[in-house]
């Protein structure tokens, strides 16, 4: 790099040294992005970025000739290496500056927690900074922590306000600090509507596990809890035993749609179907494949069958029959003659002849 005419000889010194352990500088940066991104990855959290930079020399130049006076050395200046990790969530925040804890050597004297400003204009910059260092490696880097709503309005605020030289007017400001308070607010609900969602979960789960099924709702996290506990097992079991097949899993949350669209309400309805209607279930099966040589089938036959005996015994007819396989499979007219055809096959099994 050629000398800067505006620097004295001792920022000119500095900015030699930077040149000289530039190499070093991007090593150490890659080797802090791998490490945080893997015990972040380890520990399960999911962030929306890691961001790094090596401050370059033109950047650096100008930094010394505002305000070079005030470094000794390149040790002096912590942003040389910089890291930025972005958040989904408020509460996230921590956990990542936990990780970091553990990973580095924190600066405690140095580093800062913007989120203590309570300024009304601050929002876009309440990010957490440690200043770091790690062994063997004789210069600090900054790693900074906050939310992809933080770091959103932070940029948004730089190319509207300072960035411009422009002085903003009041009315201008004035929106734009409301719109920083609402932002705020986002980050806080979002953070709290996680929180209350894994509250629910925990409490589901719970009461799936004790078999109060008749209190549970069914929805995405109750039926996935639910389906943990194997609830068509049995029945696949017996359909299997016929040719002595091998039960192969697939996917059975699209069942979630199709209990719901037959009118249930609770894990406690499905277990009730599954009671009442596990013998027609098993006949329509035998129909199906009672006298092939199937050696594999779905684990998905149990549950299926089980919503057709359902339909057929409370007047669904072949249009129940056909909505059931448009659920699960996509409209089609295919679905119809399906239809047409179970509906004829099973009108003379032993159940739709019985009493509920």
């Amino acid at each position: 790099m050629s000398t800067n005419k505006h620097l004295d000889p001792h920022c000119e010194a500095i900015l030699e040294e930077y040149n000289t352990n530039l190499p070093r500088f991007k090593e150490i940066e890659q080797e802090v992005r791998d490490k945080l991104k893997k015990t972040l990855a380890d520990s399960g959290l999911l962030v929306a970025a890691i961001e790094s930079r090596v401050k370059a020399y033109d950047s650096l130049a100008g930094k010394l000739e505002l305000k070079g006076h005030k470094y000794k050395s390149l040790a002096d200046l912590t942003d040389i290496l910089g890291l930025r990790v972005i958040t989904f969530y408020l509460d996230d925040v921590d956990k990542v500056a936990s990780a970091v804890e553990r990973l580095f050597t924190v600066d405690w004297e140095n580093s800062v927690d913007k989120r203590k400003i309570h300024e009304i204009d601050s929002f876009g910059y309440l990010s957490l900074h440690y200043i770091c260092s790690v062994p063997g490696f004789p210069y600090r880097f900054e790693i900074q922590m906050r939310t992809l709503l933080q770091h959103a309005w932070a940029n948004m605020d730089h190319d509207t306000g300072y960035k411009s030289g422009v002085e903003i007017p009041k009315r201008y400001m004035r929106s734009m600090s409301r719109l920083a308070g609402l932002l705020e607010l986002v980050d806080d609900e979002f953070s709290k509507i996680r929180i209350e969602l894994t509250d629910y979960r925990r409490r589901v789960q719970a009461l799936v596990r004790s078999g109060n099924l008749n209190e549970v709702p069914i929805d995405g996290d109750t039926f996935r809890s639910y389906l943990e506990l194997n609830p068509f097992g049995q029945l696949n079991k017996r359909i299997a035993s016929m040719n002595q097949a091998e039960i192969q899993d697939d996917p059975l949350m699209p069942y979630l749609t199709v209990f719901k669209s037959l009118g249930l309400s609770t894990l406690g309805d499905i277990t009730q179907v599954i009671k009442d209607y596990s013998e027609g279930a098993y006949q329509i099966a035998c129909y199906q494949i009672g006298l092939t040589d199937l050696d594999i089938i779905s684990s998905s036959i149990g549950p299926q069958d089980l919503c057709i005996a359902y339909i057929l015994k409370n007047g669904g007819g072949k249009s129940g029959i056909k909505h059931m396989f448009d659920i699960l499979n996509g409209e089609s007219a295919s679905n119809e003659t399906i239809a047409e055809l179970l509906l004829e096959q099973s009108k003379d099994l032993p159940f739709m002849n019985t009493q509920n």
